[in-house]
């Protein structure tokens, strides 16, 4: 059976790609045949596999006559998400809502949990985020309080983590506390510098309307009008999660991320994101968004690699 689709004459450099990857990607997972010519495609194949890619292409169509910006990287991810059914439709791995658009960026949701984590943070003054590396929790949250920072609905942003070593010994550091602690902030700095021009994050920084600190440095402060962000929340103690939570101030919006199963804590102590889910868990006003292997937005490795460990660490039936 073959069926016939005409693209837009905007938007087919986004799905013929140099190499043709994204195109053999489809004909690989859906197992059908794509042959082009012009803006028109035929897709060869069984009746179920060519209404499957018939549906993407028509969601793809339609999304770029919506405006939608669509990379290379973007739409094999989907492609795979649809094909695994993480996802049902284009729509849904494109929702409408940009997170943040500067000069230079436009951060969008690149998944459903994504899209329901951005909503979330919307809808909610306090978000936990847990879940693996490699999902965006972190990054969404910093371009999030970016936009309200540009927008206007907070005045300062201020981003911390516990400064806990990861399975290593660093021993002593040299200069200054702040030269001590960066290097446990690093991650969150290279997610500033991706949203927002290097050279702009650095006067923020130095205006303090940016601030960089350790979760040690909270204790006994009132943060108002801030978009403020706990990252790695695994490793800090219940007592700690206790403390920052209780900073918030008036026209706050708090994010904590974290992820579980890469805890650092010295063996026996008690982790307090977890700690802070059994607490907190269906309390009014606070979210809780939980992604897995599948909502993976790094190299494509990342998701095999974290599916491995999961399985060995899986007690055998």
């Amino acid at each position: 059976m073959t069926v016939r689709i005409t693209l837009p004459d905007r938007g087919g450099e986004a799905l013929f790609d140099l190499q043709g990857s994204n195109v053999q990607l489809l004909e690989r997972l859906f197992d059908v045949e794509i042959h082009a010519r012009g803006s028109e495609l035929s897709i060869l194949g069984g009746q179920k596999q060519i209404d499957a890619v018939e549906e993407i292409l028509g969601d793809f169509v339609n999304l770029m006559a919506d405006g939608h910006e669509m990379s290379s990287v973007d739409l094999q991810e989907a492609f795979q998400q649809i094909a695994r059914g993480a996802a049902d439709k284009l729509q849904d791995f494109f929702p409408k809502a940009v997170v943040v658009k500067t000069a230079s960026r436009t951060i969008v949701p690149r998944s459903l949990n994504q899209a329901r984590y951005v909503s979330m943070m919307d809808s909610n003054d306090l978000v936990f985020a847990v879940g693996p590396a490699g999902t965006g929790k972190t990054f969404l949250a910093v371009a999030k309080a970016v936009s309200d920072l540009l927008e206007q609905r907070v005045e300062r942003i201020v981003l911390s983590r516990p400064a806990v070593e990861a399975g290593e010994k660093l021993g002593f550091l040299p200069g200054d506390i702040q030269e001590k602690v960066d290097p446990y902030l690093r991650p969150l700095y290279d997610a500033l510098f991706y949203v927002l021009e290097p050279a702009r994050v650095e006067r923020l920084l130095e205006k303090h309307v940016i601030e960089i600190a350790p979760l040690a440095f909270m204790r006994g402060r009132t943060l108002s009008h801030c978009s403020v962000i706990l990252d790695e929340a695994q490793n800090c103690t219940p007592q700690q999660m206790k403390m920052f939570l209780t900073r918030m101030g008036v026209n706050s919006r708090m994010v904590v991320t974290g992820d579980v199963t890469q805890i650092d804590l010295p063996q026996g102590q008690i982790s307090g994101l977890k700690d802070a889910e059994e607490v907190l868990r269906d309390r009014q006003g606070i979210g809780f968004c939980y992604f897995d292997q599948e909502d993976v937005v790094r190299h494509r490795l990342v998701r095999l690699i974290i599916d491995a460990y999961s399985a060995r660490e899986e007690p055998s039936s």
